[in-house]
């Protein structure tokens, strides 16, 4: 008969505890560290407020990740957990065995559970239980503030319970909780409510930020001195901002928004490192604010987005010109009006990024055959390239194929999104299905006449004509070692 599992033995010691929750609590001063972990779960799984309350004050771990438990959030749980740091933030000295410095209430930490346990849950992210550099400072310095960690996403009708209980407890003990937001998310929020939940967070613990709201020019403005704060921000996306009221001071605006980008050094706006600049608007403003960043920018960019605004002949020049980009990886200019620019700029630009550029989406520019014929060459050059996305352009067939061709030698090229052929329309600009047929077939052909296995999806997402993105998904139509893939039906 073989030996229990060591790790079995843990789960039957933790449920034995739990059988009487006074004598489970009365244990937890003698209890080894490695059953921690196991009764936690064990007591979370059964709702055991009392247990979880006690658990948390004889914590012996720096950091406790809660969130990794939850698939949602439940409040009960976090109300029993605050409860028990209640007691630990009112002893003037910590519990002997109390490690606990951190309360992580994002989805991580599933890999300490794991670990102790050995139960089934599944692993998404690491963690690892040796004290970090981080985790040691926290353990040498005792009265630092305890720090709580979550991932927000603010959005209007959505703010349950559980945050609204997270919020108005910290706000009660903010001289001695940092509640810390790494990656933050505000979609269609007001302006008052976001004011009132930052004012509860750690700024400077912002890393990623993605401002998807229909502000007008001065709303942003508001919101910039609260941007000028996030010192550590890395990651910074800002859409569907609408053009100012015709009564509003667009400039005054624009240098206040721009003065509180200028504070951000992680940004690449001063000496530290920017990985990625995207930042795109609804509609243009006539100071442009992403090409004002650019030129502020002391520091190369990995990816660039820039999308659905107007840039002038000046602006595609000093990016074209801008040492910023040189080994720029991914480009998206998607909504980007070319057709007033002049036909050399494009090219210039992408000649200037061909030897590292990788992915590029230039979907709904208004691009027509003599633009895209002055950027094959360029095209042709970027050989590293992966990824390429003309959607929501209007092409002929005969254009198409001069781009097949100019591509067909790039090694990596592996996802080619095109518009479908003008050709596939009527005269009042109606698709009509023989006509696609047949443009399908003459691709298809083009593609037989290049000789190397390739993939091209069509894609009528969205329709250069009035902009619908109904999207279907496709079936590939496959002639030999080449296949054509039609979206649009």
């Amino acid at each position: 008969m073989s030996a229990p599992n060591p790790q079995r033995l843990l789960n039957l010691a933790g449920k034995s505890l739990l059988t009487v929750e006074a004598l489970s609590i009365s244990a937890l001063e003698h209890l080894p560290i490695e059953l921690f972990p196991p009764l936690f779960m064990e007591a979370f799984c059964g709702r055991r407020r009392k247990t979880l309350k006690a658990l948390v004050q004889a914590w012996p771990f720096v950091r406790l990740p809660l969130g990794g438990l939850m698939q949602t959030p439940h409040l009960g749980t976090l109300q029993a957990v605050l409860d028990g740091l209640d007691v630990l933030l009112a002893q003037k000295d910590q519990p002997r065995r109390c490690k606990l410095h951190v309360l992580d209430l994002r989805n991580t930490g599933q890999d300490f559970w794991r670990m102790w346990s050995g139960s089934s849950v599944q692993v998404s992210s690491s963690f690892s239980m040796a004290p970090g550099a981080e985790d040691r400072l926290r353990t040498e310095q005792p009265l630092a503030p305890f720090e709580v960690f979550i991932e927000l996403h603010l959005k209007e009708r959505s703010v349950d319970g559980f945050l609204t209980y997270l919020m108005r407890w910290v706000e009660e003990r903010k001289a001695s909780i940092h509640l810390c937001c790494k990656k933050l998310r505000i979609i269609s929020f007001s302006m008052d409510n976001v004011m009132k939940v930052l004012s509860m967070v750690q700024l400077d613990c912002i890393q990623e930020l993605h401002v998807n709201c229909t502000w007008h020019l001065s709303t942003l403005a508001m919101f910039a001195p609260l941007l000028g704060q996030m010192s550590n921000l890395q990651r910074l996306l800002i859409s569907h901002i609408h053009m100012p009221d015709p009564e509003e001071r667009e400039e005054e605006h624009v240098v206040k928004i721009t003065s509180q980008f200028l504070r951000l050094p992680n940004l690449g706006l001063g000496r530290s490192l920017v990985s990625q600049l995207v930042i795109t608007f609804h509609l243009s403003f006539q100071y442009l604010i992403p090409l004002f960043l650019l030129r502020c920018l002391m520091t190369p960019l990995d990816n660039l987005e820039i999308t659905h605004c107007l840039l002038t002949d000046s602006d595609l020049t000093h990016l074209s010109q801008s040492p910023n980009i040189s080994h720029l990886r991914g480009l998206d200019l998607s909504g980007v009006t070319m057709t007033y620019s002049s036909s050399e700029l494009l090219p210039a630009l992408l000649e200037k990024i061909a030897s590292t550029l990788q992915e590029l989406y230039l979907e709904q520019c208004g691009i027509r055959d003599s633009h895209l014929e002055a950027i094959l060459p360029a095209l042709s050059h970027c050989i590293q390239l992966t990824c390429f996305s003309l959607c929501g352009n209007l092409l002929s067939m005969a254009i198409m194929e001069k781009l097949l061709q100019h591509t067909s030698g790039l090694p990596s090229l592996s996802q080619e999104l095109y518009p479908v052929p003008q050709e596939s329309f009527s005269s009042d600009r109606i698709l009509q299905h023989g006509r696609l047929a047949q443009c399908q077939t003459e691709l298809l052909e083009i593609l037989k006449d290049l000789g190397r296995p390739r993939t091209i999806w069509i894609n009528f997402t969205p329709c250069p004509h009035c902009g619908d993105n109904t999207f279907r998904r496709p079936e590939p139509i496959i002639y030999g070692g080449n296949s054509l893939a039609l979206c649009c039906l």
